[in-house]
């Protein structure tokens, strides 16, 4: 049986536009605009969206609530931040959350990577006293969230009858995802977490995480679902699409490659490491894998690769990452509302869906994708998802 995946979207709540580092065909990244992206999301038939967190983005708990009821069936990715939040205060945010979008809350847990911003939120620990502080966060917030009076004292937090009085929609609570590439990183996850996350390296370089994230898992007696998070440039054919990728980082100048860089390396994050090190800032060098492209990583902290092509080569990919034992893909692309429709529309057909991802529409003459009745007569032939 082949095995199927879903696919989400990503909200740019850190802005958006037609190029990297320019202010040219940059977006006002407003309510208005988002909700946009989001109907466009939940329209096409994504899974849900990610919305990503830290001080250079719009308060991601916030956003998620104000379009929660702007939309149907999409799912919301939102970060938790140890070390930032009480587990008891962002317990009581994600309950609500879940409640008042009838169960469509997904929980990111976050512990940062970024010693400098972590400073200026306060944060003052090393890179695995995060991971410890995430690890007694987890314990806590997965009490309160499952209905439990939670009495807990660690090194760093404590709790003493700690009560969540209105539940969560899902149970026991909603479902936790995390990335996270080192030793420390990936034992909270196999302990607390039902999804791990990678950013999008070569197919060898995922299938190692997943073998010790797997071996992790295996060791407390879970079973992982795995995602990947990827920004993707698909065209009609292959040449539009590499085109379109050169035109993305076509305003970037060396010296602000070079400041991006600089400020990247500052981070304790592995997977931040790993990221840069596909292409050592080298604009030459962008091209890591067959179809895998890491331009976007040239400026941008996080996820730095995007898949690249026509919507074959862009679907045989994900489906080696399928292979792999992936079963969601997080992606975004520029500018992401145009991109959004983009890529159902070319990828979706071409793809192994869960019933979660591409449902067709059931309130329009002409399911999709879409199209116009030609002659006043003749209906488009409707698409389905590969098997």
């Amino acid at each position: 049986m082949t095995a199927e995946t879903d696919v989400l979207w990503f909200l740019p709540t850190h802005g958006d536009g037609r190029y990297l580092g320019a202010q040219e065909g940059a977006r006002d990244v407003s309510i208005a605009y988002l909700r946009q992206i989001a109907q466009a999301a939940d329209d096409l038939g994504y899974y849900g969206v990610l919305l990503p967190t830290g001080r250079s983005c719009e308060d991601s708990w916030v956003v998620a609530s104000a379009l929660a009821p702007l939309t149907k069936r999409l799912r919301f990715l939102v970060a938790v931040r140890p070390g930032l939040q009480e587990p008891s205060v962002a317990a009581r945010m994600a309950a609500t959350l879940d409640r008042i979008s009838d169960g469509r809350l997904l929980i990111n847990v976050v512990t940062g990577g970024d010693p400098v911003e972590l400073r200026g939120d306060g944060v003052f620990l090393d890179h695995d006293e995060r991971y410890a502080v995430t690890d007694e966060f987890l314990h806590i917030w997965r009490g309160l969230m499952s209905g439990e009076t939670v009495d807990f004292a660690g090194k760093h937090l404590r709790s003493e009858g700690g009560r969540v009085i209105f539940p969560p929609v899902q149970k026991p609570y909603p479902p936790l995802y995390f990335g996270g590439s080192s030793p420390a990183g990936i034992e909270v996850a196999a302990e607390h977490c039902e999804v791990y996350l990678t950013w999008g390296e070569p197919p060898a370089g995922v299938a190692e995480k997943i073998a010790k994230a797997r071996e992790a898992a295996d060791a407390k007696g879970k079973t992982f679902s795995y995602g990947i998070r990827l920004h993707v440039i698909v065209r009609e054919t292959e040449g539009e699409a590499w085109a379109a990728a050169e035109g993305l980082i076509s305003k970037l100048d060396d010296e602000t490659i070079a400041r991006a860089q600089a400020t990247l390396k500052r981070q304790d994050s592995v997977g931040q490491s790993r990221m840069m090190a596909l292409h050592g800032g080298d604009r030459t060098k962008l091209e890591v894998s067959p179809n895998l492209w890491a331009g976007v990583g040239l400026v941008r902290g996080g996820a730095g690769t995007a898949l690249v092509g026509s919507a074959d080569q862009v679907a045989d990919r994900m489906k080696e990452y399928i292979d792999l034992g992936i079963d969601r893909f997080i992606l975004s692309g520029y500018p992401h509302l145009e991109e959004a429709y983009r890529f159902a529309e070319l990828v979706f057909p071409k793809l192994p869906l869960k019933s979660t991802t591409g449902v067709p529409r059931t309130d329009a003459r002409n399911n999709g994708p879409f199209g116009e009745v030609m002659a006043n007569d003749i209906v488009p032939a409707r698409r389905v998802a590969a098997h």
